[in-house]
């Protein structure tokens, strides 16, 4: 699944933009184990899957990921488990996906044609271009930290089902393009 599928409508014909699984649940976990430093512990994959409504097992394999990019710190043992480092708040959506999707992702033809590019457009190639690019350009500059929100009990609510980051980051969006 790529991280954006423009063909995507909702109930009112609207494009819905859909991100993958995996980024989704990244940006989830890391938002959780963010606004879970101020108690001054290291948050278990299982707690952040249960808060989250996350499969364990799915979380745990994301936030390895995470850690050997060094995005997160992980630290073994029963006191052990994740916690943010010093850029990660700073770290920009686009970096998040360029290690859950790869930035490939921006290239595939939103008409699934195998050859699809400047040279040899489909149909929609130069409109998604654009959409693509302002995309790029909005997950460049949002960062994890622009997603964290102040009051702790209903951000968590908000992040523990799929709809509330989507719709997080939808808002975010629409405020960049409108």
């Amino acid at each position: 699944m790529s991280y954006f599928d423009p063909g995507t409508k909702d109930i009112f014909g609207e494009v819905v933009m859909t991100f993958s699984k995996s980024f989704g649940y990244a940006v989830r976990g890391l938002l959780y184990i963010a606004i879970m430093q101020n108690e001054k512990r290291y948050v278990q994959v299982e707690e952040i899957a249960a808060q989250l409504a996350i499969p364990r097992h799915f979380m745990g394999k994301i936030l390895k990921n995470l850690a050997k990019k060094k995005m997160v710190l992980s630290v073994k043992g029963p006191a052990g488990g994740f916690t943010i480092n010093d850029h990660t708040l700073s770290l920009p959506l686009l970096s998040l996906i360029n290690i859950t999707d790869g930035l490939a992702l921006f290239d595939t033809c939103v008409l699934r044609l195998k050859e699809c590019n400047p040279l040899n457009p489909c149909p929609m190639h130069n409109q998604m271009e654009a959409v693509n690019e302002k995309l790029k350009t909005i997950l460049s500059t949002t960062t994890i930290g622009d997603l964290i929100k102040e009051d702790k009990k209903d951000f968590i609510r908000s992040i523990s089902t799929h709809e509330g980051v989507d719709s997080i980051l939808r808002s975010r969006i629409k405020e960049k393009i409108y």
